[in-house]
């Protein structure tokens, strides 16, 4: 049993040439059960892309405010990994240090409501 390539749909855009789709489940007796399975996979791929949007905005701002706030309070310089090196505890604390881990949170913060702001989906008969 041999399967043309080109009738498989594909994974990453369901819906990316409905006619030919709905026209070959036509000739197989089902455009109904194949319309709807491809409406239910798309809209499982609009959720999923739903959440992963949503745990990155929170993921980078939970770190963005832990980067911002956490090198100008003491538990950055008083922790059990520095108390036997003065040496990088010394570096640790200087400004510099803490500088640069607040703009990294900062530059996290930035990164995670941007996406927030930008983020949008498409149009049901875009296709993509």
């Amino acid at each position: 049993m041999t399967v043309d390539p080109k009738a498989i749909p594909s994974v990453s855009a369901p819906e990316a040439n409905p006619p030919q789709a709905f026209r070959q489940q036509a000739e197989n007796g089902g455009a109904a059960a194949g319309f709807m399975a491809a409406r239910t996979r798309a809209g499982r791929q609009r959720w999923l892309l739903r959440i992963r949007a949503l745990l990155f905005v929170t993921v980078c701002a939970t770190f963005g405010v832990l980067l911002l706030i956490l090198p100008w309070t003491q538990h950055w310089t008083d922790n059990p990994l520095l108390l036997g090196s003065p040496e990088l505890r010394h570096i640790v604390s200087s400004g510099f240090v803490r500088g640069f881990a607040s703009g990294l949170g900062m530059l996290d913060l930035w990164l995670g409501f941007w996406e927030a702001i930008h983020y949008h989906e498409n149009p049901k008969g875009s296709g993509q």
